[in-house]
């Protein structure tokens, strides 16, 4: 595992397969796909920045890398992608071996540019979207969080205010005499134009003739967008005046009725405005959502409580009346944005669903943030809204207007990209005919990214044959480069390259090489999204069967065995870990969604669709971490066996974080002997776990629910369902003061028994 960890600590990569299968045939035999999950703006505390603009090879426009042959003499390189020979520039004139450019240093395979004179005209341009169909006391809370927000936005920044119920207002923040705003009706929708219509964008300067007018370019004045979007420092007084003042929606909501409240027409409004007065800037939408859409085009549900909310039956048997009209809704409104470049994020707090499943395509297109929590009080959207502003070492690096592209050897072909982006229809040879996620392109918009944002590029290998062995040996290796162009945190346009080299083996004796380059984490975690994928878009998928598929093929060709005999299997340690990832994924909230709302459901995997391998792993298998009297803080096996009277146990599901009490330590501290001088070495033990926890809430975002609960007790149930039930009410060996799990299920035992016997026939 751990050069796995050097390569991805040198560039943001990791690789299912670090030595490449050769040829089609090979990488179909070896069942997990050939792919990389690549973090774009991972940061480096010693990546070099160049003050020049890169050099790229004049025929398939890579830049110039580690990997490139270069001649000294004539002053010329020979690009590894197309192996085009291109002549430097004068200002390369001085290189030799000994003088050599950084870009060519052979341990900055990822390097930055900044070209100088490239800053952002635009700062940055946050617009609060704030529902107000919610209950007084949710919405003290909300006023509250945001008055905090506030307070920490950079100075520069533009802010603008939007409020929705029955209908959208939007507010003259510019206007200081008297709050005075704009209001549109929720149940029609409001083109571009009748919206700067409206707003008397016109008045002053007549409309421009053209069709297309953005922004101050284009013949808005820029007053008319000042009385919208001012500089946090000028209008903190104003804004904070008007949340003081901000009532629950007033129209009366009959008691057999929900409140209406049209969501989707205040987003749309949100980026017309935005659309119109800072296109392409790093502008952001943050909806701030406390119920389920009942107008206009994006209604998820009708007004009448007696209609309950949509259910993944529902959706399962297609009788969701509006679904699919919303996600249509969204997917326009996804597409205006990616066109402006403007992000789109999240914040629903709400007991019951606010329509997460159909905005999650507009969320994810444009790479926006997602938190979702019970009530805007709760400490999980108080202290992850306040992460996105905080200025310390966790900071989110939040990052606009990005362009991801990609390059690699001409025997390799890309499927697509599982993650926060939007195809920018790029076609070309590297575009393969099968596609993943957002495929067909070579190019990806990414409105919004941070230095956690993470990519899964799928890739197809297209060789046919092998050619004869004296032609492999020299030329084995397969090249992908990726370049990420983006508006750093410090507005500058930055470069990013990534360029990589892996091996390709084929042949008869390349299985131990494949066994030797295989990274399990990276594997489980490019599964989950694949079957994530797999639930969403294809009908009838059954993923618990694709997956045991997988899992007994993988064992099959890369494990150890005499044929038909269950007892000589084994796998090499490359792969021992990979079956048990599969069994807790094929129990994971991603596969299982029994019992999670669609909300919730679309919630985790847009979660897991954006985060790094490490992350993933821990979304999919849960770290479980022991406290006692007779050893210091310990890994535990992720088992029902792991409980005990004397212990207190630290369960980390990236979005929950259980601390659980042994029985017997639970009466300690009700008892209160943590509190007396002589039981110090008690109170020691009850704080460890929670400084831990502290620890893992601090980095995260966003910030996990935090449950302390004791053995027996109802929110056990939060560590208990996250257990391999190796112990359950129909077993025998049950130890004292452990535990038993009341479940059908089976155990890790019995389903490696039943993989080793189908894995040999």
């Amino acid at each position: 595992m751990a050069e796995f960890l050097e390569l991805e600590a040198q560039d943001g990569v990791r690789m299912s397969w670090n030595v490449v299968p050769g040829t089609k045939q090979e990488a179909t035999n070896c069942v997990v796909p050939v792919s990389a999950i690549y973090t774009p703006i991972k940061q480096f505390p010693n990546i070099p920045v160049l003050p020049y603009a890169p050099l790229r090879c004049r025929n398939c426009r890579s830049v110039l890398n580690p990997f490139s042959i270069v001649d000294f003499a004539a002053k010329i390189w020979i690009c590894p992608f197309c192996f085009q020979r291109n002549h430097f520039p004068p200002q390369y004139a001085s290189i030799s071996d000994e003088n050599l450019p950084a870009e060519l240093f052979p341990q900055y395979t990822t390097i930055e540019y900044q070209s100088p004179g490239e800053a952002a005209s635009v700062p940055p341009v946050f617009m609060f979207v704030l529902d107000t169909c919610i209950i007084e006391e949710e919405m003290a809370f909300l006023k509250s969080a945001l008055s905090q927000a506030i307070g920490l936005l950079p100075d520069n920044s533009l802010v603008g205010l939007i409020t929705f119920g029955t209908l959208v207002h939007v507010h003259e923040l510019g206007f200081g005499q008297i709050p005075k705003t704009y209001v549109f009706k929720g149940s029609k929708e409001v083109s571009k134009d009748q919206l700067l219509e409206q707003m008397s964008f016109f008045i002053k300067k007549p409309k421009p003739p053209t069709g297309v007018f953005a922004g101050a370019r284009d013949g808005l004045s820029s007053e008319s967008i000042a009385r919208f979007l001012l500089p946090a420092s000028e209008c903190e007084f104003a804004l904070n005046s008007v949340l003081e003042e901000l009532q629950k929606d007033p129209w009366p909501v009959p008691a057999d009725q929900r409140a209406a409240r049209c969501t989707g027409t205040a987003l749309s409004v949100a980026a017309a405005l935005l659309g119109a007065c800072v296109p392409g800037s790093g502008a952001r939408i943050m909806a701030f959502v406390g119920g389920p859409s009942t107008e206009g085009p994006s209604a998820i549900v009708s007004k009448n409580l007696s209609e309950p909310i949509r259910s993944h039956k529902d959706l399962d048997k297609d009788s969701s009346p509006h679904y699919h009209k919303a996600v249509k809704f969204y997917e326009g409104l996804a597409k205006q944005l990616v066109h402006q470049g403007h992000v789109l994020d999240l914040f629903a707090c709400a007991l019951d669903q606010v329509g997460v499943a159909e905005l999650k395509v507009a969320v994810e297109r444009t790479g926006g943030l997602v938190v979702l929590a019970e009530s805007f009080g709760h400490s999980v959207f108080k202290d992850s809204l306040r992460h996105v502003f905080q200025s310390t070492d966790y900071d989110l690096g939040l990052s606009s207007n990005g362009i991801f592209e990609i390059n690699c050897s001409k025997d390799i072909k890309v499927q697509g990209i599982l993650g926060p982006c939007a195809s920018l229809e790029k076609k070309g040879p590297l575009c393969s005919d099968t596609t993943i996620g957002q495929g067909n392109t070579s190019a990806w918009k990414m409105c919004g990214l941070d230095k956690a944002t993470s990519l899964c590029l799928v890739f197809e290998i297209v060789k046919k044959d092998i050619p004869d062995a004296g032609v492999q040996s020299t030329s084995n290796q397969f090249y992908f480069q990726f370049l990420t162009y983006y508006q750093h945190s410090s507005s500058e346009m930055r470069l990013r390259v990534t360029t990589l080299s892996r091996r390709w083996v084929a042949g008869p004796g390349s299985i131990q090489d494949l066994i030797a380059g295989f990274d399990q984490e990276a594997a489980a975690a490019v599964m989950a999204r694949l079957v994530s994928f797999k639930m969403e878009i294809e009908a009838e998928f059954d993923p618990i069967r694709w997956l045991d598929k997988t899992l007994i093929h993988v064992c099959s060709k890369f494990g150890d065995y005499q044929k038909d005999n269950p007892s000589s299997f084994s796998l090499s340690p490359r792969f021992s870990i990979f079956p048990q990832f599969i069994f807790h994924l094929r129990r994971s909230q991603f596969v299982q969604v029994f019992n999670n709302s669609p909300d919730e459901t679309a919630y985790f995997r847009m979660i897991l669709n954006r985060e790094s391998v490490a992350n993933s792993v821990v979304m999919i298998q849960p770290s479980l971490i022991s406290y006692s009297f007779h050893s210091g803080p310990e890994p535990a096996l992720l088992d029902v066996a792991a409980i005990a009277a004397d212990r207190i146990l630290l369960l980390d599901s990236y979005f929950t974080v259980v601390i659980f009490h042994g029985s017997t330590i639970a009466q300690w501290r009700k008892a209160g002997y943590h509190n007396q001088p002589e039981h110090q070495a008690f109170a020691q033990l009850l704080q460890a776990p929670h400084d831990d926890a502290d620890a893992i809430i601090k980095e995260r975002f966003p910030v996990p629910r935090v449950v302390i609960c004791d053995q027996h007790g109802s929110q056990a149930r939060f560590l208990l369902a996250k257990l391999n039930p190796s112990a359950t009410y129909n077993s025998d060996g049950h130890h004292p003061g452990g535990d038993i799990i009341f479940t059908d299920d089976v155990s890790f035992e019995v389903f490696l028994d039943h993989l080793q016997r189908l894995a040999v026939q």
